[in-house]
């Protein structure tokens, strides 16, 4: 499934089967997540993406075939391919080990083709060994809405109680997490969505709300995985001083003014970037030693524009996953 031109729809092509160069793998594809990421290339809210390109940076797949000097990975395992692409490891990020800002960083799905597709072509070194209690479709998700949550949840530091603003596929996953480690989670939905609301207590949630509410108590982080600009203000109204806003998402509406009341109190508001290897390798320990459930929805490749129709119109709860080679499922109109 490709992307021609930014707002339209992409297009079932057939290609050629590409071939492994240096160090790259060849994947048959079993699974990749659609994720918000995917409808911001896909509406043209993010710039320059290679065109025509083959989206999806959530990729389970099979070793098929290896490169020159591609050795990490026997053939046939299984393995996952994320947002991060290629970095130029050179930079002084990449040298200070936030390649995750790397200038001259490539991205699967965006810079790079990714996982809409029968075949991934991928760069070994950037691949991530995938935990053997998730089956494919349930360990694509965690590739990005895992990883990324991961990240923002990571500064959100020793907080005990925190707020995530936006309870879809990232939300979900991390809520569990925070749960496990014994923190005390208050999810925010859309005003009035009781199904949304409901389904974030499934996942651990200690209370849900809209996105306007009072949490029972003030925070001591929030995470907003939700890209509207209007929700940084709120978020800071609930955090308590010396709290932090942490911003997942890669494109976010803008923020409105607000009163520097807000802010002050040493309250901190920071966005975060992309990833790095070594949060997905953190990241997979974790999920293999605590037993995350992910809610997923399943598409056949060729109805990737429903996939990313329901994910625009909020029409999910979880992950929306593209599975390769499957027929519609006949219960989905």
């Amino acid at each position: 499934m490709r992307l021609h031109a930014a707002g339209r729809a992409l297009s079932y092509d057939t290609l050629a089967l590409p071939g492994p160069g240096p160090r790259q793998l060849l994947l048959r594809v079993s699974a990749c997540g659609v994720c918000r990421t995917d409808l911001h290339i896909v509406d043209g809210e993010l710039p320059d993406p290679k065109l025509p390109l083959i989206p999806g940076h959530e990729i389970v797949g099979s070793v098929m075939a290896r490169g020159p000097g591609a050795e990490r990975f026997r053939e046939g395992a299984r393995v996952g391919v994320p947002w991060l692409g290629a970095t130029c490891g050179e930079c002084g990020f990449c040298r200070a080990k936030r390649e995750n800002l790397c200038d001259r960083a490539r991205f699967t799905g965006y810079s790079l083709d990714g996982g809409f597709a029968d075949y991934a072509i991928a760069d070994e070194r950037y691949c991530i060994p995938i935990p053997e209690r998730y089956g494919d479709e349930q360990a694509a998700p965690l590739l990005c809405a895992g990883l990324i949550g991961y990240r923002c949840y990571g500064f959100a530091g020793d907080a005990k109680t925190i707020g995530i603003y936006g309870f879809g596929a990232a939300a979900h996953i991390i809520a569990q997490v925070a749960r496990a480690e014994g923190r005390t989670v208050f999810a925010f939905t859309r005003p009035g969505d009781t199904a949304g609301q409901a389904f974030a207590l499934r996942c651990g949630a200690h209370w849900a709300g809209g996105s306007g509410e009072a949490p029972p108590e003030l925070l001591d982080a929030a995470i907003l995985f939700a890209p509207a600009g209007p929700l940084v203000p709120e978020a800071l109204r609930r955090v308590r001083k010396g709290g932090t806003v942490v911003c997942g998402g890669i494109h976010m509406s803008d923020i409105p003014a607000f009163p520097y009341e807000l802010l002050w109190g040493e309250r901190v508001v920071r966005s975060v970037a992309n990833l790095t290897r070594a949060d997905g390798e953190e990241f997979m320990r974790i999920a293999e030693r605590f037993p995350i459930r992910i809610e997923t929805t399943r598409y056949p490749l060729e109805d990737a524009n429903a996939a990313l129709s329901d994910l625009r119109s909020v029409r999910l709860s979880g992950a929306a996953v593209l599975v390769p080679g499957v027929l519609p499922n006949p219960l989905v109109v």
